[in-house]
């Protein structure tokens, strides 16, 4: 049976399981991509703030000043596993009629990179509650984090829920989100590695991942700015959601001047040309079931770029 739980209550959960990865000295060109773990001074100015995400200039500036290592946060080491018999990987043969195409190890994985993380790929067709937790179980040696979602229609969810539950404590929930299912989070292993479960649909697991990895991937990495930034727009379409959900409707960002936002749903919220296609959602909390052209609406921004 899972639990209700509202959106703000999980992400609260989920942060509290995804603390700051320790620090360690690391050399100059292995740090590029992780977090400055302290300031770094030159002389009595603060040359570089911790806190921040080390890139190309900041190495650069770091070796101005004759330093060949920095204290760092690492990159999370983030393991993205789906699991189902009916799943047929791209590009090795045409699902049947029972079967889909592999979707969001390709699309999970990508995204916790983008987020600033080390992702690896894993996939598996699991016989046995057994074979799926041996597959577990074995990427523990190199995990910060465990991602892992099944089939779009949620039928290996069972499956994956009982493995994660022999493996540790773990909790299964179903928030508040219109159209999305449910997931699970906890702690597995002898070193109690976070692990989270997300639904099967691709759409859901990835708004998931919006709302929940990418902050904890953040949060792992010591960085201040972990959410998503929120903009005001004006709304240029009508948009209904369900009641008592809290919805998160795909859209494109446009302007018509250089002093408003325009924002527009797009209409195929149901498939991945419409996730393809969008920069932002529209969010609309559970006491709100429609919003009409003209209105003022929050947009959660989703940046196209590395970052």
């Amino acid at each position: 049976m899972s639990e209700n739980i509202r959106v703000a209550e999980l992400a609260t959960e989920l942060l509290a399981l995804s603390k700051p990865l320790a620090e360690f000295d690391m050399p100059l060109l292995d740090s590029h991509g992780a977090t400055l773990a302290s300031d770094l001074f030159r002389g009595d100015q603060v040359a570089l703030r911790a806190g921040s995400r080390i890139r190309s200039t900041q190495i650069g500036l770091a070796a101005s000043l004759g330093r060949d290592h920095l204290p760092t946060r690492p990159q999370p080491r983030v393991v993205v596993v789906s699991a189902g018999d009916d799943l047929v990987e791209p590009g090795k043969g045409t699902p049947g009629e029972d079967e889909e195409y592999e979707v969001n190890s390709w699309l999970l994985t990508t995204a916790v990179k983008e987020a600033g993380a080390v992702g690896y790929r894993v996939t598996t067709i699991p016989e046995t509650p057994d074979a799926l937790k041996d597959v577990i179980e074995d990427q523990l040696v190199r995990a910060d984090l465990i991602v892992i979602c099944g089939e779009s229609h949620d039928e290996s969810f069972d499956l994956i829920f009982g493995v994660l539950s022999r493996l540790g404590e773990v909790k299964s929930v179903l928030p508040n989100i219109e159209g999305s299912g449910r997931h699970a989070f906890g702690l597995i292993g002898p070193d109690k590695t976070p692990v989270v479960a997300l639904p099967g649909d691709p759409i859901s697991a990835y708004i998931s991942n919006e709302l929940f990895i990418r902050p904890m991937i953040r949060n792992m990495m010591g960085l201040y700015d972990i959410h998503r930034p929120i903009a005001r727009a004006t709304l240029t379409n009508d948009v209904a959601s369900e009641a008592g959900k809290h919805a998160f409707i795909r859209a494109t960002l446009s302007s018509d001047n250089p002093n408003r936002r325009l924002v527009t749903a797009l209409e195929n919220q149901g498939d991945l040309i419409g996730l393809s296609d969008a920069t932002g959602l529209i969010v609309m909390n559970e006491e709100c079931t429609e919003l009409k052209a003209g209105e003022e609406v929050d947009v959660l921004l989703l940046e196209r770029r590395f970052n």
